[in-house]
């Protein structure tokens, strides 16, 4: 098993009742994640482009 910054941990179980020798590995989640701003502008057309087409659609037709 791989860690976040590239170490073996043969020795890490989670199933395992007792605990390891060393520390378990880092995980990281969506929302303790850093954004970079392209990525919140590409939500943001992404986000702009499905309203346009919800509403504006329907409005045209």
């Amino acid at each position: 098993m791989t860690d976040d910054h590239g170490e073996d941990r043969p020795d890490y179980d989670p199933t395992s009742p007792d605990l390891p020798e060393k520390e378990p590995p880092l995980r990281s989640t969506a929302p303790q994640s850093d954004y970079t701003m392209g990525q919140v502008g590409f939500g943001i057309v992404v986000f702009l482009v499905g309203v346009a087409i919800t509403f504006g659609l329907p409005l045209l037709l």
